[in-house]
């Protein structure tokens, strides 16, 4: 077999793994068995490269909320984010900071950082948010932490394999981040028309005005996992931003009855407020 031929051989096994599974199929049948197995072997899922690309993301993956002093605990795990630039900036939801400090009691916002139940509580101090699309910037306090390298969002496809690592339920089990596998199942603009005006608020005006692309992952998330990146197993790049899960009936539900369906920001928006806060 040709250079020319190899060649096709890969495209087709690396983009259509049914069709490299039928070729392999039919060299067998020509005894060609050496090819075939090159075939069987690049159509095969990739799972040792998301297994080796987790030791370069979680590093990099902190837990994010509030510490008091005066309050029992005094740490308060609120949401996951991650680090970027050069490690000092953490990336992570808007929402999550939505409720003012209490200045009284010396409340602050904060990072932790750690492995199960030995966690370092790191200061932190929010210096840009962009509300319209969830999203918050961080700076800490002490050295710097392994940084994600965020990707080009606008280059993802409906129906890539994507991952997200974070706390889903806080530190209930310790400072231990999980990952789960996402589908991307649609990327869609957030604004949806309303049935009827009474439907009408502040958000949805602000959305109807400036609507934006959102990723919906095929995908079940939790509150904890708001500002968990969404990275690809290829590159380990950040392509989005964990912000939303949709909800059947109460807000409860969403640890009761998840409903499989997450929404992420893409990464292109972070990038942007980057550049705003950081000139």
């Amino acid at each position: 077999m040709n250079r020319k031929s190899l060649l096709g051989l890969y495209r087709i096994c690396v983009t259509l793994p049914g069709q490299a599974r039928r070729l392999a199929d039919r060299l067998v049948s020509k005894r060609r068995t050496s090819w075939a197995v090159i075939a069987l072997i690049l159509a095969s899922p990739a799972c040792a490269d998301v297994a080796s690309m987790l030791p370069s993301i979680k590093p990099g993956v902190v837990g994010v909320g509030t510490f008091n002093p005066t309050s029992s605990p005094r740490a308060n795990l609120q949401g996951t984010g991650f680090a970027v630039l050069d490690g000092r900036y953490v990336v992570s939801c808007a929402h999550i900071f939505a409720k003012p400090l209490d200045s009284e009691k010396k409340e602050t916002h904060a990072v932790f950082i750690g492995h199960d139940r030995q966690m370092a509580v790191r200061t932190a101090q929010l210096i840009a948010t962009d509300r319209a699309r969830d999203l918050a910037l961080l700076k800490i306090e002490g050295d710097p932490l392994p940084a994600l390298k965020l990707g080009d969002s606008s280059r993802a496809r409906e129906g890539w394999q994507l991952y997200f690592t974070g706390y889903p339920i806080g530190s209930v089990l310790g400072l231990n981040p999980s990952t789960h596998r996402a589908g991307l199942a649609a990327i869609i603009p957030i604004f949806t028309p309303l049935a009827n005006a009474s439907q009408l608020n502040a958000r949805t005006l602000r959305q109807a005005q400036d609507p934006y692309e959102v990723f919906e992952l095929d995908a079940i998330a939790y509150p904890g996992n708001s500002g968990s990146p969404v990275w690809n197993p290829d590159t380990g790049e950040v392509l989005g931003v964990v912000n939303s899960v949709y909800v059947k009936g109460a807000k409860e539900a969403a640890l009761s009855a998840p409903s499989g369906i997450s929404y992420a920001i893409p990464a292109k928006y972070v990038q942007q407020l980057l550049e705003q806060a950081l000139p």
